[in-house]
């Protein structure tokens, strides 16, 4: 039986971290972005790119379900309302796999502390906070488990999910 990890949560909350943790911990495992399947310049949301996204991230997923080499497929994005999600499931070939709908959420705190770090180190902008603490309360609206990731270090978060789904 294949795992598959749906892995949201909002922009600077911890989710590629703890995917490469969860990846190098599970073994046998394969690990997908979301947003490298739109990583453009300049970066428009709009519904051809909408459409496209999805293709190519479920597109991907399917490879990896459909490749025998792999038991463990981890995706993340910010996956903040119940519709991506399920339009995500519905396009995937799940024969033999089991579906984990997880999101990481956190203290408001701490995701601005995550996001100032991440300003400071020239990898997002300032227009950052107010868009990812406008999306944090939007997930406990999800049928996902929640992992509170503040206090912790990716690897304790990615030993949570294990020891939880």
């Amino acid at each position: 039986m294949k795992q598959i990890y749906l892995i949201g949560g909002t922009m600077g909350v911890g989710k590629t971290v703890t995917c490469q943790q969860l990846k190098a911990k599970l073994g046998n495992s394969v690990y997908l972005d979301g947003d490298w399947c739109w990583d453009m310049n300049p970066f428009v949301v709009n519904e051809e790119t909408k459409k496209m996204v999805i293709k190519n991230i479920t597109g991907v997923l399917n490879n990896f379900i459909n490749c025998s080499m792999y038991k463990h497929i981890i995706f993340s994005w910010v996956m903040d309302e119940q519709i991506i999600i399920n339009d995500l499931i519905n396009r995937l070939n799940l024969d033999g796999c089991t579906i984990h709908k997880i999101s990481l959420i956190c203290r408001p705190a701490v995701l601005k502390e995550h996001l100032e770090e991440d300003i400071e180190n020239g990898i997002r902008t300032i227009d950052i906070i107010d868009k990812a603490m406008g999306k944090l309360s939007k997930y406990s609206l999800l049928d996902t488990l929640k992992v509170d990731v503040s206090g912790f270090a990716p690897n304790e978060t990615a030993v949570h999910i294990m020891e939880n789904c």
